[in-house]
């Protein structure tokens, strides 16, 4: 199956801008880039930071947006969003019986486990016992189903000190649970880190990929401020087999000249060492 990876959109409010850029434009030109050449994925899944601010109004632009994605999407909430509104805005999301937005979804690839990592008033992770209980639950009863994860804050450090303050809480909580089954949990997809990201914990591959909006620029030697950066946008497309994942990383706004190769002068990619 194919699927669809986009995080971090930071919708504002219909005609506000968000460091220098328009979120809503930003993921429309991501939307029909999707529609003109990946029409045929199974799903789309965004993995949080909907908004920025957590505005109704920009839960309704994110769903007008939305409605032009011609392939299925699924969300869930990063530290930015407001779960009431989300639920208010999109009355189709799942809640699990405490509340929190959190769905198991069975596909051809096998079981998606959506999590529910938001806790106001924080913009670091928050994996609660209640939530801990459901997903040791749905791990447990999912049998040989291989499984995905679906996450906003990583479960784990990245190595990125800024960014790892805001990091999962209860990380060691949360590989508790997870340890004892990564053997069948196939890939966990995250968001937060605004950049592309891969890698594996406890053995199980992960992967994030750059926001629609803005990133964070890779410097391992700032300790205190998170570095932003105009990179450019980017999701990210899975090709899920059942003895490989692939995950591709795609600049979709990327204008750089593009040409097939063996129409180009082989004299203009020698260096001149090379050509004597």
């Amino acid at each position: 199956m194919k699927l669809i990876h986009i995080t971090d959109t930071h919708f504002v409010k219909p005609g506000e801008t968000l460091l220098g850029h328009d979120p809503k434009e930003r993921l429309n030109a991501a939307i029909a880039d999707i529609n003109r050449h990946h029409a045929d994925a199974d799903i789309a899944v965004i993995t949080g930071d909907l908004t920025h601010w957590g505005h109704q109004e920009a839960f309704e632009s994110l769903k007008d947006s939305l409605s032009t994605l011609t392939i299925p999407v699924k969300m869930i909430l990063g530290n930015h969003d407001d779960r009431a509104i989300m639920k208010s805005v999109f009355p189709e999301t799942v809640l699990d019986e405490n509340g929190f937005v959190q769905e198991v979804i069975d596909l051809p690839a096998g079981r998606f486990l959506l999590l529910d990592t938001n806790l106001e008033g924080t913009h670091a992770g928050w994996y609660c016992d209640d939530r801990l209980d459901w997903l040791e639950r749905h791990l447990e009863t999912s049998g040989d189903l291989p499984l995905f994860l679906f996450m906003h804050h990583p479960p784990c450090k990245l190595h990125l000190e800024p960014m790892d303050r805001i990091g999962l809480i209860q990380a060691d909580a949360f590989r508790d649970v997870v340890e004892p089954h990564a053997h069948k949990i196939r890939h966990i997809f995250f968001g937060h880190i605004h950049r592309p990201v891969a890698g594996s914990w406890l053995d199980i591959p992960m992967s994030t990929v750059r926001s629609t909006n803005h990133q964070v620029w890779l410097d391992f030697t700032n300790r205190d401020t998170i570095p932003g950066s105009s990179e450019p946008p980017a999701y990210a497309i899975a090709l899920i087999e059942s003895d490989s994942i692939v995950v591709h990383f795609h600049d979709y706004l990327d204008a750089s000249e593009k040409y097939v190769m063996g129409t180009v002068d082989y004299e203009d990619w020698q260096t001149p060492d090379a050509a004597e």
